[in-house]
């Protein structure tokens, strides 16, 4: 069905196509101080930072490894759920591997950029270190190429080995330096190993990344403990917001964002569990003597310092995160190409009532624009 509509129209049902920001996002009054980021003409750009690229030739050279065998989203499933699995990779391979359709989807959703990073099944941390580091710099230079081909569309975040510390430093510096990448993304654990493992050393890399001012996009893969989570694909359905919420909680008591205040940590899925009931992790700082071990003041002061996308699936949800932690600290997510992708992230977004103008372009695009430094 056709609509015919004022240039203003937002409503997601009319599911317009091929739309600029400015105009699919609703009308308000501007109450945000964060500047938005706009093009010459005055366009302000709509930038997806939750999106994924799987390398093809890297995937034939590792077909050998039998990844699966350690991923826990096909170790903690059942036989349809990999089934469903393996038909979605078969339906989806080309929008997951290539450009063509992702440039007809990205201009059906209304998409100007995407921040291209790995699919997760590219965390290579089960290889030996320097393997992994070798895979990583293929994959980070497969991302660089395909952002050369088509630079006004594309955006990249690369790959580090995070089992060797000092490995993941060193392809983080040549995949900022060298290869342009605007910053890394990362599993949500090493090996079922918390990020904040003493054995893992991580501490260099996440001052690093704070020194260089990269964005981190902190991805899980599945529950790595999720023998209960085998049915019904809760593997993913819950266990990826409970994996992050995991990672998240290590990282606030833990210390690392107290000691690195300036780390900028982007949380997929909405954030997790964690964004949307912190209010217990309070009570119990305030409660326990034994959640006060290293940090000082109350872990909610920590997560406000993260970054979380849009891909709640539900608008009132959306609203509530960015009601909690401001319209500067969500950005505009797809998941795409996967089938737990919100395929009308602009329609969702429009949906969120009584927010701003001004906020509904920063979640749109100006805060990734901002956080991965670009310029148009």
């Amino acid at each position: 069905m056709l609509y015919t509509c004022a240039a203003h129209c937002t409503d997601p049902t009319h599911r317009h196509r091929a739309r600029s920001a400015a105009a699919t996002v609703a009308t308000g009054k501007a109450t945000s101080k964060r500047p938005i980021v706009r093009n010459k003409a005055g366009k302000s750009k709509v930038i997806d930072l939750h999106c994924h690229y799987l390398n093809p030739e890297v995937n034939a050279k590792t077909a050998h490894l039998n990844a699966g065998q350690y991923d826990p989203t096909v170790i903690f499933a059942n036989e349809l759920t990999n089934a469903t699995n393996v038909k979605q990779m078969a339906t989806r391979a080309s929008k997951l591997t290539g450009v063509t359709e992702r440039l007809r989807d990205m201009d059906r959703m209304g998409i100007d950029i995407q921040a291209v990073c790995p699919a997760p099944y590219h965390f290579f941390y089960f290889t030996d270190a320097d393997y992994g580091a070798q895979l990583a710099r293929e994959v980070n230079e497969g991302i660089a190429a395909l952002v050369a081909q088509t630079p006004d569309r594309f955006v990249g975040l690369g790959s580090v080995p995070l089992q060797n510390a000092d490995l993941a430093v060193r392809e983080l510096e040549h995949a900022v330096k060298k290869l342009g990448l605007k910053g890394v993304e990362i599993c949500t654990n090493v090996n079922g190993k918390n990020l904040t493992d003493p054995s893992l050393g991580l501490e260099k890399f996440f001052a690093r990344c704070e020194e260089l001012g990269v964005l981190i996009f902190m991805h899980p893969l599945g529950y790595t403990q999720g023998e209960r989570l085998r049915n019904h694909y809760f593997n993913n359905v819950i266990g990826n917001p409970l994996e992050s919420t995991v990672a998240v909680s290590h990282l606030i008591f833990d210390g690392v964002m107290a000691r690195h205040p300036k780390l900028k940590v982007l949380v997929a899925h909405g954030g997790g569990f964690i964004a949307h009931y912190w209010a217990r992790m309070d009570h119990a700082w305030r409660a326990r003597p034994d959640t006060r071990t290293v940090i000082k003041r109350k872990p909610s002061s920590y997560l406000k310092k993260f970054y979380f996308d849009t891909i709640t699936h539900d608008p009132q949800m959306l609203g509530r995160l960015i009601d909690h932690y401001g319209a500067d600290h969500v950005l505009l997510g797809t998941d795409y190409p996967y089938d737990m992708a919100d395929d009308d992230p602009l329609g969702t977004l429009a949906q969120v009532k009584r927010l701003p103008r001004a906020d509904r372009e920063l979640v749109a695009g100006g805060n990734a624009a901002r956080l991965l430094k670009l310029k148009f």
